[in-house]
């Protein structure tokens, strides 16, 4: 009877393990300028298998702490894999990270670490959704990121069109697009076949469990209009601090304290204004400095100063600093403070030398956040679309990737 009652525990214990979603963990406050990326320029890898992926991150104790790596495998819906280690890799994680070194001639210290994968010691197997883990030297989780591998198995050919709904005509963007499998059969595309689709590589608004609405041939095709459809919001807005004494369109002043300050102008709100196309990079930022050769470890860290007017529009609610330079994360380090003196709602956050983009979002008292109450929502917006293909024959153990396929508003149609 004890051991019938062990089985039954260890049996909850696995399920729940196995149900836990992998969510994005942030790092705490010492770590910062995580930049995780494929051969591409995209803002998280997404690499064909065997291609490398590079992770950098700056420890600003700058003591030359241990770091370790791990991978986790996932299954379509970011829950973990049933798969065994040494199912999906080749080699053994949970190794340290060799490649560091201390910044050089910078006001802040900072320790600069780089891994790439593969290395010597390990690679990946198999095509589908991972999640990389850093963790320090007692074995704490410090951050995490996803990262998708994909197999060249299908074509994927998509566009982005103006919506239909006429409530959301001038604010909503259509994805529709075709999957043309090379070589693979499918038998039962709505059970065999799952596709997410991501707005500007951020995962908090990603599209999935949609199935095809039909099929021509061998190929599924989504011709949705509101299934498969985003708000397009606004272009980011940004600043540049790669020369550190040197004001820009964006920053109003610049004054010096232990680190240099960087004040950029009052933002102002853009709902109720004409869309103004001017070219982003949809939220990301580009480590630079024109004070040195080597961006990782000769880019100084600046308080970069924001403010936005307060308004009895904003209430009570909570307005944030919003950009993948903290991995789009809602956290007290950009949340924005009500200054009496100014009127304004105020942030200062310390971050590297380079060019960023960012924007405002309400979070409102019920915890629902708005992306773009404050920045509004325009079709005519350039956004980015990436469209993930995944299929899991019957039998199968894992959800492998068979195709990716993307998209740029920059040329929708109707």
């Amino acid at each position: 009877m004890r051991f019938f009652v062990k089985q039954i525990f260890f049996l909850l214990l696995t399920t729940h393990v196995y149900s836990q979603i992998q969510e994005e963990v942030n790092p705490p406050e010492n770590i910062k300028t995580i930049i995780f990326k494929g051969p591409t320029d995209d803002q998280f890898p997404v690499v064909k298998l065997g291609d490398p992926i590079y992770l950098e991150f700056d420890d600003l104790t700058a003591s030359e702490q241990d770091y370790y790596f791990k991978i986790v495998y996932c299954n379509y819906d970011w829950t973990p894999s049933e798969l065994l280690k040494s199912q999906y890799l080749r080699g053994t994680d949970n190794q340290r990270i060799i490649n560091y070194t201390n910044s050089y001639n910078t006001l802040e210290a900072y320790s600069n670490y780089q891994l790439t994968i593969p290395n010597k010691v390990v690679s990946l197997k198999v095509s589908g959704n991972y999640v990389l883990e850093i963790y320090n030297s007692i074995n704490e989780l410090q951050f995490s990121r996803r990262f998708v591998v994909y197999k060249d198995l299908a074509k994927v050919a998509a566009t982005t069109r103006n919506s239909r709904n006429f409530d959301f005509l001038n604010q909503k963007q259509s994805v529709q697009f075709t999957i043309a499998p090379f070589n693979l059969q499918l038998i039962n595309p709505v059970k065999e076949v799952k596709i997410a689709i991501i707005q500007n590589y951020q995962w908090s608004n990603v599209i999935t469990d949609v199935p095809p609405q039909f099929t021509l041939g061998n190929s599924l095709v989504y011709k949705y209009d509101k299934e498969t459809s985003f708000f397009g919001g606004n272009e980011f807005l940004n600043f540049d601090t790669s020369d550190l004494r040197a004001p820009t369109s964006s920053i109003s002043r610049i004054e010096y304290d232990d680190l240099y300050h960087h004040y950029l102008f009052t933002d102002d709100y853009r709902f109720d204004k004409a869309y103004t196309y001017f070219p982003d990079i949809n939220g990301d930022f580009t480590i630079r400095t024109l004070q040195g050769e080597d961006p990782s470890r000769e880019s100084e860290y600046s308080m970069i100063h924001f403010s936005l007017p307060y308004t009895m529009d904003i209430g009570l609610n909570e307005i944030y600093v919003y950009g993948k330079y903290n991995n789009y994360a809602l956290e007290e380090a950009n949340k924005m403070i009500y200054n009496a003196e100014t009127g304004n709602m105020e942030a200062t956050i310390k971050i590297k030398q380079g060019f960023y983009n960012y924007k405002y979002v309400l979070k409102n008292e019920d915890g629902r956040v708005d992306l773009n109450k404050i920045c509004g929502n325009f079709n005519f917006t350039e956004n980015n679309y990436l469209i993930l293909v995944y299929y899991r024959n019957f039998g199968d153990l894992y959800d492998s990737i068979i195709g990716i396929g993307t998209t740029n508003s920059e040329n929708i149609t109707n």
